[in-house]
This record gives C-alpha cells, sequence and structure tokens, in this order.
C-alpha cells in the first residue's frame, strides 16, 4: 500500500517528529513513518473495540458505520466471516 500525504500535512508531520525528538513525549515518535503506522493502528483498534480510548477518536472523525456491526467488540481485525 502506499499512502499520499499532502505537502502541508507531512510538514506538520515532520514537526511532530522533530518536537518528539527535542523534547520527548509519552509516546516519542522517531519518523514520520512509524507516526503515521501508530495512527493508523490506533483508527484500526477504535474500529474492532467499542470500548477503548481509539473509539472515541472514530466517534469524533464520523468514521463509525451505522450498523450493528461496528458496535460488536471483534477480536480479530478485518471482516469476521462465519464459515
Amino acid at each position: 500500500m502506499q499512502i499520499t500525504v499532502n505537502s502541508s500535512v507531512l510538514k506538520e508531520l515532520e514537526y511532530i517528529v522533530e518536537l518528539h525528538r527535542t523534547h520527548s513525549a509519552p509516546n516519542t515518535m522517531d519518523s514520520v513513518d512509524a507516526l503515521i503506522g501508530f495512527v493508523l493502528a490506533s483508527v484500526a483498534d477504535g474500529s474492532r473495540r467499542p470500548g477503548s480510548w481509539e473509539r472515541g477518536m472514530l466517534e469524533q472523525m464520523g468514521l463509525i458505520a451505522d450498523c450493528d456491526e461496528h458496535y460488536t467488540y471483534r477480536a480479530q481485525y478485518g471482516n469476521e466471516v462465519e464459515e
């Protein structure tokens, strides 16, 4: 997969990493790739775990689908299709 990031957004993400390198943070990121990976993992966790702190982030961004499935806890990532 390849992700395209707007140049202005990339500039801000690079600044976040610079601040982490200079001043540290509770969850320090050492590269933009690491920062993006962490954010996307958080989105995925919020999608499958309704009670998680990450879920609030998805709710605020309007990313929770209007269906019962998206309100059900799933232990695994992806669509759990019954066989």
